[in-house]
């Protein structure tokens, strides 16, 4: 079990957001760089960045400090981000500066065709991040619910060569409410590459829920504001997670 600290950025700071409100942010450190840093003297075996302005302005906004970032990751731990990527020069820079994975979300269900050429372009560097309620798919900063199903999506979506599926509970995001099981395990159900669960995840209760069903395909997953307020301890759920899914 994979499991990934999230750094979000905003404005150049690590934040956490409350369902994507960016009005409802709270800041946990100035220094998203010392941040990265510590998640990785812990145990990380990969970050996951969110450009945060970038997802908002479609297009990158706090490149420096994500540079920052990779500088002080070089080759050690893995790099995957999304926010604001729209294009394939983009995505092309962002690989070329050390990012491992580019995240697409919004601009796959909008644009699936950038979807089809990005992963045709960088085949293995590619993730989709579905966030969904109730079963269907949300875009724009989750302000905007669509009619697609999360499942009939991803299914699309695998055809086309992507590498895995980060699944967010947008009900659940940020507020510290437990991960929703069912719903990630359904998806994972429905695909044959790797789901990454996001959304809800509070204590080590949850990383023990996630690890029970690691052979349905849910790999990994996200974690945020839990680590950062210190309901779930990052060093211990590590090493919980490497006993149940060795």
């Amino acid at each position: 079990m994979l499991l990934i600290p999230a750094i979000d950025l905003k404005d150049g700071q690590c934040v956490r957001l409350r369902q994507g409100d960016m009005d409802d942010a709270t800041v946990f450190s100035e220094d998203p760089v010392e941040v990265a840093e510590r998640w990785a003297d812990l145990g990380a075996r990969r970050l996951h960045l969110v450009d945060l302005n970038g997802a908002v302005d479609g297009k990158p906004r706090n490149e420096g400090v994500i540079r920052d970032i990779l500088e002080a990751m070089g080759d050690e731990v893995p790099v995957q981000i999304g926010g604001g990527i729209r294009d394939l020069d983009t995505i092309e820079r962002y690989l070329d500066a050390g990012i491992s994975y580019v995240i697409i979300g919004t601009a796959a269900v909008k644009n699936p065709g950038f979807l089809q050429d990005a992963c045709g372009a960088f085949p293995g560097n590619i993730i989709v991040g579905l966030d969904a309620k109730d079963g269907r798919v949300a875009t724009d900063g989750w302000s905007k619910l669509t009619k697609h199903s999360v499942t009939d999506l991803a299914k699309k979506f695998e055809d086309y060569g992507c590498e895995a599926i980060i699944y967010t509970d947008i009900g659940r995001d940020g507020m510290l409410s437990g991960v929703n099981i069912e719903a990630t395990v359904k998806l994972a159900q429905h695909v044959r590459i790797p789901v990454i669960a996001s959304g809800g995840i509070t204590d080590i209760t949850d990383i023990e829920k996630l690890c029970a069903v690691e052979a349905d395909g849910v790999e990994g997953a996200i974690l945020g504001r839990s680590i950062y307020e210190g309901t779930l301890d990052f060093e211990q759920a590590v090493r919980r997670a490497d006993e149940l899914c060795p």
